[in-house]
Formats: C-alpha cells, structure tokens, sequence
C-alpha cells in the first residue's frame, strides 16, 4: 500500500512476537540449518515506513458497526478498511495431546526449532500425513541423519492435486534415501510412553519414535470472521476483488476462499506461498480503491533432496494426460479436459529442469490454449513456440 502511494494509516496486527517471516523455509532449512526466520522486512522497515506493527497480540472480535478491532491485551484499533489475513492453522489429530512436547505440528519458526532440537544421528521421527509438509520435512530429517516413518492413510502419498505418476516418483526417491513409508496405514491409538511416541496401526504393527510430527492439511482461521457475521464457504469467502460480505472488509491467503477464473468461477481456497503474495498485493491495491481481480493461475512447488516438484493449474476434471519426458529423471505431464483446453501442468526433476516448462504451461493455461497433444509430447517442440502459435 505504500509502494502505492497510500499516506493514511495502516497497523499490521500480528500474534506471533517476531516480525512477520517467510513459512517455506520452516520444513526445509530453518530445519536443516537451525537457521533464524526469513524476514518479509525487519522491523525498522515496517517503522521507517509508518506502519504500526503490533507484534504478540491477537485480534478477538470485530465490531463491523464501529469499525473497530478488539485485541486481546485490551485495546481497539479503528479501521476504514480491514484485510483479514489470518491463515490457517494445523489440523489436529484426536487424542494426540503431549504433555512432554514428543507430538508436534509444523505450522511457525517455534515448532520448527522445536522438531530440529530432536532431530540427528540415532533419533527416530514419525510422521503422519504424505502431504508437502510431512514430505519435505522428511527429506530434511533424512539429511540430519534420523530415522524417518512415513504413515499415510490413503493408498498413495500426495493424493492431493499431485498425479499418481509424480507421487511414484516422489516415493521412490523417499525410499532410496531410507524414508519408510506406509501407505493404507490406519491408526488404532497412539501411546505416551517415557521418552517415546508408540503409534499402533491397526494392521497390529507398532512404531516407536522419539517425536511424532502430524501433518494432517489445515484448517482455515475463519472464527473472528465468522462471530462477525461474515460468509464462510471454505474460509471467508471472498469476491474476485477479495472483498468479503461486508464491503470495507477483505481477506487474502490461506484462510479464503474465492471463484477462479480459468476454472469456471467455481470456489478455492489455495494454501501455497505464491497465491498468498499476489493476493496480497491485489488486496493492497483494492484496498485504496483498484477495482483488481483474482486472476492467477494456481502454481505449487516443493523442494525435496535434489528434486523440484512443480504444479500448475488445476487438473480437475482433465479427460487426457500427456506425458513430456525431458531426462531420464525430468518428466511433465499436461491435463486437457474433453475439448483438448490445457487445464494443468505437472513435473518433477533435478534442480530446475523442469522450471521453464512449467511456467509457460502456466501461461498456456491462463490464455485457454487447445495445444496439440503431440506437440505437448514431443521434447524438441518448445513450448514457447506452442504460446506463439
């Protein structure tokens, strides 16, 4: 809002006491480097350009017909326009309380020391859940040299928006680094035992780890928005402006929901880095009057060992998939839906092989391309050329 000229008053409420930082790194090398957070700025950044930054407090009520913030020390803060930011949190797992700490998720830079504390040579983790995050988080306590279980309960990891192909090869990579995985694995209880996690499958199998990370997918913060009265449709819901119900209030990230262009308007709610920056900065330009939409493609990415994975768009619905190998360890996959209409791209390599594919699938997508599917197949036929067409 600054960078665009906004001069009024603007106050960043936030309940964790360190300046607002970056979360990808927490699965990756914030574990592997007990490394301290990446700051979206410092805190003398957020001073120098008169934004007041009330770090450790919470927010516990909206009071729309006063256009007014409670805060949990107390105090209010009274506002023209309210973006609601809020997130998302872990979802829990039932009866997995630990007085000792030995259960965790990962959600901010505290749970992320706190699992690196018990990871390294000799130290056994659990994880429950083949998502992104047990997954990278996996990968990083493998390269401390801890002894990794994987339990998933879906009959393959990463069932979520990531083709089977792609998972194959995600498992098997896993596996040849020594990740134990366990796919159709149903949980019959869980057992605090001193200086030990037993998780008893129902198949009669047990496994015993020092720590037990659950990983489970999230849960939108939608509570104050919804004690306030504001629509809730898988998170606030939100128009193609990112406006709520009430039109001096919008919201932006993991706790919204909003209709997607390119897929027929229908409602998402997206949980990746990316979606949350160019959310952001579409909400600071409605904010101070833009009349901007939500029109991005969706894009995933998740780093695990040497390997990139990537996702573009949203494969829903596709009726054919055709496959580009670029190495014998690249590959892409494109999702067309029955009128041959490019609806998603999906690939996984070493380092960046497959990183320029991918964004000019994404921007295949977003121009509604019909591209031939041998085109699409063939290696030496660029994309570019696919684009330009």
């Amino acid at each position: 809002m600054r960078e665009r000229g906004f001069q009024g008053s603007i106050t960043l409420i936030g309940s964790e006491t360190l300046a607002p930082y970056e979360r990808p790194p927490l699965s990756k090398d914030a574990i592997l480097l007990a490394a301290e957070p990446k700051y979206v700025a410092e805190t003398e950044r957020f001073a120098s350009l008169g934004i007041d930054l009330r770090l450790g407090v919470s927010a516990t009520k909206l009071d729309r017909g006063l256009r007014r913030v409670l805060l949990c020390d107390g105090t209010s803060v009274v506002y023209d326009k309210l973006l609601l930011a809020t997130g998302a949190r872990p979802r829990a797992l039932p009866a997995t309380a630990s007085p000792d700490g030995r259960v965790r998720t990962l959600r901010n830079h505290a749970d992320s020391m706190a699992i690196r504390a018990c990871l390294g040579p000799g130290r056994r983790l659990a994880i429950i859940g083949g998502g992104f995050i047990g997954l990278e988080l996996a990968a990083s306590a493998r390269k401390l040299g801890t002894s990794v279980t994987l339990i998933e309960g879906l009959p393959r990891i990463l069932s979520r928006g990531v083709p089977s192909e792609i998972a194959e090869a995600v498992a098997s990579r896993h596996q040849a680094e020594g990740v134990d995985i366990l796919c159709n694995a149903r949980i019959a209880k869980i057992e605090h035992a001193e200086a030990v996690v037993r998780v008893f499958l129902e198949d009669g199998s047990v496994i015993e780890a020092d720590l037990l990370v659950v990983g489970i997918g999230s849960v939108p913060n939608t509570e104050i928005a919804a004690e306030a009265g504001l629509t809730i449709d898988n998170g606030i819901a939100v128009d193609t402006h990112l406006q709520t119900s009430d039109p001096d209030i919008y919201a932006a990230g993991d706790c919204c929901s909003f209709p997607i262009l390119h897929y027929g308007h229908r409602r998402i709610r997206l949980e990746s880095w990316r979606s949350a920056q160019e959310q952001a900065l579409l909400a600071a330009a409605n904010l101070i009057g833009a009349r901007e939409v939500v029109a991005a493609v969706p894009w995933f990415w998740s780093d695990q060992y040497d390997m990139t994975l990537q996702v573009a768009g949203l494969a829903d619905g596709a009726a054919t998939t055709i496959r580009r190998d670029l190495s014998a360890e690249a590959f892409i996959l494109f999702h067309l839906d029955g009128d041959g209409r490019l609806l998603a791209a999906s690939g996984i390599g070493p380092g960046n092989t497959i990183a320029r594919d991918i964004r000019l699938a994404e921007m295949l997508i977003a121009a509604g391309r019909h591209p031939d599917p041998a085109a699409l197949a063939a290696p030496e036929v660029k994309l570019k050329q696919l684009l330009a067409a």
